[in-house]
């Protein structure tokens, strides 16, 4: 079956099973590799995707549901003069990663959080960040959202 949607703002047209995981066609068809799996249920956030602008985890989330609609993927954050997304930029200064695997969906939920509400309460950036870190960098996850967000990270006893 063929489904044409957007992603990072070019047409694409996959032939796919309707019930293929976006996950899947992001990394094996359209070659897209930063978007990671992790658990395959939705539960780890390892595949965040923004879909029409709303954080999505890919892994479940049907092709077939995407007729028309438009996928941002980690790769789609760098502008096209080759600039990095603020919130890329912070993940560098924070020195967010250790091991890496689960950065790019933190960065996409970073995203999210930030166009969705500008300056994140702590409570904010609690329920938005639900993605899992085994290596705990969620101290410097903190800090850097709150650095985009122009707060003062120190100030909130970030790590």
């Amino acid at each position: 079956m063929a489904i044409a949607f957007s992603v990072n703002g070019k047409p694409v047209e996959v032939e796919a099973e309707a019930d293929t995981p976006l996950l899947w066609v992001l990394r094996d068809d359209l070659g897209m590799t930063g978007t990671k799996f992790g658990c395959g249920i939705a539960a780890c956030g390892a595949c965040s995707v923004h879909v029409d602008g709303a954080i999505t985890r890919s892994c479940s989330v049907p092709v077939g549901e995407l007729a028309g609609k438009s996928v941002t993927t980690i790769e789609g954050l760098k502008g096209a003069d080759g600039v990095l997304h603020k919130v890329q930029q912070a993940w560098i200064e924070a020195q967010v990663p250790q091991c890496g695997y689960c950065q790019s969906g933190q960065i996409m939920a970073a995203v999210a959080l930030i166009e969705a509400v500008g300056t994140p309460t702590d409570a904010q950036i609690d329920e938005a960040m639900s993605n899992i870190c085994r290596c705990g960098t969620y101290p410097r996850i903190r800090k850097a959202i709150l650095a985009v967000a122009g707060i003062a990270a120190a100030d909130q006893g970030a790590a």
